[in-house]
């Protein structure tokens, strides 16, 4: 018990001036879409020859992709009557701690740091734990932390569906500035016997980004220049916005807004890897390259289909996720798009995410069953497909470890892994 004790506070305490635990992409997948740019894309070379390794239920649903610390420990939040977050080892999928939570944590972000320490979207808070899952801190915050990302300068960068946007220390959970409202602050006089609303109100809309949901989706964050961009639908008006935001280790300020997304946000948005583009869908079919120095419009490119998640970029390509839709490849050519390859034959049943030498998985069903499809990211052809035992429906999300390794989350609540074959 002295020694638990002694861990915790040795992981809750360190200098206020300089934080020593390292964040950032690397390997595993720290956070929902990989990194702070939302790219679904990891710097691993993905395996073409993939075994599955294990699979377990886990008693609930999942909403949520899954996040991989840089030693393979997974993390996933789900609805059960005991667990709302769950952590298993990678080589065995053996459970490493399951701890309760708020009902809405199954929809609340999470990332993981360099000391495998996860950040977690929680009922009204942001909640952190270590890799033991012994919790470190806790800090109260208006809503649900959808989004959950780290900052350039080491921070944790929480913003709500209901728009409060936060940056807090790692070590301590403290704010670093001054609470940034998107929706504005309330106006007392007016209003004086305004209620605060309860902290899930308007969760459910944020899977579609829905117009209950003012903020929806994950945020794209710039660690070199601390722009970050979220999207955001007023109450009352008839289109989302994107808005551009920068945080500069003082305060947070608003750079730009743009409405532009038809029937809401249909995805996070993603950054490319120079920072000049971001790619974001709406509810109305689109693909939308957006010029992040002023908000103006480059290309919009009609998918066919509403896209969901994230957009996959890396070497150029971009790959949109979306059930419904299908596999595809676009190349962005500056002011127009160029579509690389389609596989009209292979539905969406998640988020398609590529890896380094060119390989890209997807889940797509094929009879009656839902598969792993390992595809090639030039050509689009398939390499090798992997059942997935029993699996139905839909996935949340398909993470990649830091040794290639391969897991898929379903929306019913399994866990499926699989592993690079020798």
């Amino acid at each position: 018990m002295v020694a638990a004790v002694g861990l915790l506070a040795l992981t809750a305490c360190g200098s206020t001036t300089v934080d020593d635990i390292r964040v950032g992409p690397g390997k595993g997948w720290p956070q929902a879409f990989h990194d702070s740019r939302n790219s679904g894309a990891s710097p691993v070379t993905g395996s073409r020859n993939l075994a599955l390794n294990w699979t377990r239920p886990l008693g609930g649903p999942i909403a949520e992709p899954v996040t991989i610390g840089p030693d393979g420990q997974i993390f996933v939040t789900t609805r059960t009557p005991s667990c709302n977050i769950f952590s298993f080892q990678m080589e065995t999928g053996r459970k490493r701690f399951c701890n309760a939570m708020g009902p809405s944590a199954i929809a609340g972000g999470t990332a993981v740091d360099g000391a495998t320490n996860v950040y977690v979207g929680d009922d009204g808070a942001v909640i952190t734990y270590n890799a033991l899952g012994q919790p470190r801190w806790r800090t109260p915050v208006a809503g649900v932390p959808v989004s959950v990302q780290f900052t350039g300068d080491g921070k944790v960068l929480s913003v709500t569906q209901s728009g409060q946007v936060d940056v807090l220390s790692r070590q301590t959970g403290d704010r670093e500035v001054s609470t940034y409202q998107l929706l504005g602050e309330p106006d007392f006089l007016k209003t004086p016997g305004l209620n605060r609303p309860p902290d899930d109100q308007g969760l459910d809309d944020c899977a579609t980004g829905g117009p209950q949901c003012p903020v929806a989706n994950v945020s794209a964050m710039d660690e070199k220049t601390g722009r970050f961009y979220a999207t955001v639908w007023q109450p009352g008006d008839g289109i989302a916005d994107l808005v551009a935001l920068t945080y500069d280790g003082k305060e947070i300020r608003r750079d730009w807004s743009a409405a532009m997304l038809t029937d809401g946000s249909g995805t996070s948005p993603t950054l490319s890897p120079d920072g000049s583009t971001l790619y974001v869908g709406d509810n109305a079919n689109h693909l939308m390259a957006v010029d992040t120095s002023d908000g103006h419009t480059k290309w919009v490119q009609d998918l066919g289909f509403s896209a969901r998640g994230a957009v996959s970029v890396m070497d150029g390509v971009l790959v949109p996720a979306g059930d419904g839709g299908h596999l595809m490849a676009i190349r962005d050519k500056g002011d127009s798009t160029e579509i690389v390859w389609e596989r009209k034959d292979l539905e969406l049943r998640g988020r398609p995410v590529q890896t380094a030498g060119g390989t890209g998985y997807t889940v797509a069903p094929m009879g009656d069953n839902l598969t792993l499809v390992t595809f090639d990211t030039r050509s689009g052809a398939t390499v090798r497909s992997n059942d997935l035992p029993g699996a139905e429906g839909s996935t949340t999300g398909t993470s990649v470890g830091a040794e290639g390794e391969v897991v898929v989350s379903t929306r019913i609540g399994e866990l499926f892994v699989f592993k690079p074959e020798k």
